[in-house]
């Protein structure tokens, strides 16, 4: 991966940075002339009711990596114990909760994601869950309740039983269930207690909390507004707290704009605690391939990074033209001087949109699949729809289905029936014998060749 400058860190795709000391910026020019041995703590919290990342949350990775080519320490924040409240950023309604086994299955695709952008190397990187610290003794609980647990006596030349259900047994599998201990190798763990919460509280005033713009508008439009979901940034600014008691600083928290209440909320509790307050790095925000809502996987109109080489290109390719500058600036390593060249040249109609495009799906591709399946990509890209060649390894499907929306599941040419309904209405259906566009998702399919969007392909025998 290439290194961006420091100016550029504090600057490219930055929405807002708040250091009113500059003493983060201190800090890395410091590290930067080995003057500074401390880590650097950057903390991003990652909420994981949705398995997988696309190229929205990759611009705050990015920057993370950034950050970590100058001698930062990124600290990975599961919330695994708020994902449960859900945080109510940018929603109209109250989330629903989800189970800790769908948060144990996202944690897991979560870390395996990450590696393709950031540093997993235990000097620059870290993880761990704030189920860590919220969760407290008195609250596990044993499916079993004649289990027992041992641990050794005084001596350590016996073990004594007790009972998994008493306090002395949850302490035990308290203590050796602590990330903290575990992972991070600390001698005690440090836990938030109701009567933490409630202290901090006495700080936080009900009209700060309510100036939200979604709760406001929740209020104007006579919904209901529930006290569990005023306290996520309460919780949250509570996470950059006990990060900075177990890693000895949080400098640092990014997020999206839409985070920035939160990040700030941070800053409000540590001053609290009287710790060093954390500078809050707010990032521009993604549009999705329509251009016109922000990149979302229920809205249909992302670019995972886990996609393949093919559909990854195919997709960038089918982007607004309006949005090729952005793409590059907030999706690639382009240089900002190459980028502000770009923009001119298509602004003056020096180069064909489509030219710039195919550069642009080439470079992302090749971030996190490599240099020769980005070329194959292309190639493949080109073939299809340039010389109009249709693949040879076209799914062939039975002419079973009741509906065309039907077969395109049954092709899984969509990631769901509202993605396949929308894709359907918006023309993107072509049956290639005819070269008919299909908009009515309830029409019999007919035997023949389909495209769907720009990329896939199937055929009802």
């Amino acid at each position: 991966m290439k290194r961006i400058n420091t100016e550029e860190v504090f600057s490219r795709g930055v929405a807002s940075f708040i250091d009113p000391n500059e003493s983060f910026r201190t800090k890395i020019e410091a590290k930067a002339q080995g003057t500074y041995d401390k880590d650097i703590i950057i903390k991003i919290g990652i909420d994981p009711t949705r398995p997988d990342i696309h190229l929205g949350h990759a611009v705050l990775l990015r920057k993370l990596r950034a950050l970590q080519d100058l001698g930062c320490k990124v600290v990975f924040l599961i919330g695994d114990y708020t994902a449960q409240i859900g945080d109510p950023t940018g929603k109209s309604k109250v989330r629903p909760e989800i189970s800790q086994k769908e948060i144990e299955a996202n944690m897991k695709t979560y870390l395996d994601q990450v590696g393709k952008i950031l540093s997993l190397e235990p000097q620059v990187f870290s993880w761990i869950c704030n189920s860590d610290w919220f969760t407290n003794v008195t609250d596990i609980e044993f499916a079993q309740k004649d289990a027992t647990v041992t641990f050794d006596s005084n001596d350590k030349k016996s073990h004594i039983e007790v009972s998994a259900s008493s306090f002395i047994g949850k302490a035990i599998l308290f203590d050796k269930t602590r990330m903290q201990i575990t992972a991070l190798g600390k001698t005690t763990a440090h836990v938030v207690s109701f009567s933490r919460v409630l202290s901090t509280l006495r700080h936080i005033t009900h009209a700060r909390l309510i100036e939200r713009d979604m709760f406001q508008e929740r209020i104007n439009n006579g919904g209901e507004l529930y006290m569990h979901e005023m306290l996520y940034p309460v919780l949250q600014g509570i996470d950059s707290s006990v990060l900075a008691s177990i890693y000895g600083s949080c400098d640092l928290e990014i997020g999206g704009t839409d985070q920035t209440f939160n990040m700030l909320m941070g800053r409000d509790v540590m001053k609290m605690n009287n710790q060093p307050e954390q500078a809050v790095m707010s990032m521009d925000i993604l549009e999705g391939l329509d251009g016109k809502e922000k990149m979302s996987k229920s809205l249909g109109n992302y670019v995972s990074i886990a996609d393949e080489p093919n559909d990854m290109y195919g997709k960038i390719m089918s982007l607004p033209d309006a949005l090729i500058p952005r793409y590059f600036l907030l999706a690639t390593y382009t240089p900002s001087e190459e980028i502000g060249d770009i923009e001119k040249s298509l602004q003056s109609g020096k180069i064909n949109p489509r030219d710039s495009k195919m550069r642009l799906a080439r470079e992302i591709v090749a971030i996190y699949h490599g240099e020769a399946a980005a070329k194959s990509a292309e190639t493949a890209f080109f073939e299809t729809f340039s010389q109009k060649k249709i693949p040879d390894d076209v799914l062939e499907i039975e002419n079973n289905n009741a509906t065309l929306l039907d077969a395109i599941m049954s092709a899984e040419c969509a990631e769901s029936r509202t993605d396949a309904r929308r894709l359907i209405e918006a023309g993107a259906v072509t049956h290639l014998e005819s070269d008919t566009k299909i908009k009515d998702p309830t029409q019999k399919p007919e035997s023949g060749t389909y495209r769907v969007g720009k990329i896939r392909f199937f055929r009802i025998k």
